[in-house]
């Protein structure tokens, strides 16, 4: 199944007022998002791979233990968590966070604010490039992880419930080096819990 790029859910400049430009999406969509889905599709033709679901080549590609993964895993686990980052994000000032998400927060975590510290501490000490995740695990239980690159949580059988980029060009230019002031901005007025809270 050849890749797509999906249109953003909103318009380019509907997240400015909350700290994302139209500058950062117009970069960040149309130019990185946008390489993968081509890399990714001139990667698979010909191979196995051709015809394959997104979800299926990324589990099948992941290498466990590599010291770098494969081209076909980059851009398609890139592909994949983009794809997730743009859903659960969205315009809006007063975004209310679900009864059932808060619940299930506030179990696994203690609080939601507890929560919210270690989603940001996982996005801030990845080393280099990566993202941070709140993921419902093979055992249903909630936790808060990072993964280096394009790896996801497809890798290890859990799913994604939300996903942040914390890779340079997803926060440089609104943001500089200032890596942890994105994640709280991320966490305080760009997620749209209504979309999270639909994956559990």
């Amino acid at each position: 199944m050849a890749f797509t790029l999906p249109d953003l859910p909103y318009a380019h400049d509907a997240l400015a007022s909350l700290g994302m430009s139209k500058e950062t999406l117009e970069y960040h969509h149309d130019l990185h998002h946008k390489a993968y889905v081509d890399n990714g599709n001139k990667l698979i033709a010909g191979t196995e791979w051709e015809g394959k679901s997104l979800d299926d080549i990324v589990r099948g590609t992941y290498q466990a233990g590599a010291v770098a993964q494969n081209g076909i895993f980059n851009n398609a686990s890139q592909h994949w968590n983009h794809n997730l980052f743009w859903e659960v994000m969205g315009p809006g000032e007063d975004k209310k966070m679900p009864g059932t998400l808060e619940k299930a927060l506030v179990e696994a975590f203690g609080s939601v604010a507890k929560f919210k510290e270690d989603f940001a501490a996982a996005g801030a000490g990845q080393f280099g490039s990566g993202w941070a995740w709140l993921v419902k695990d093979k055992d249903g239980s909630l936790k808060v992880t990072k993964t280096e690159n394009g790896v996801n949580p497809l890798c290890f059988g859990q799913t994604a419930l939300l996903g942040c980029d914390v890779w340079e060009h997803s926060y440089y230019i609104d943001f500089r080096n200032k890596r942890p002031a994105y994640l709280t901005n991320f966490l305080e007025k760009l997620v749209n819990w209504e979309a999270v809270a639909a994956k559990l």
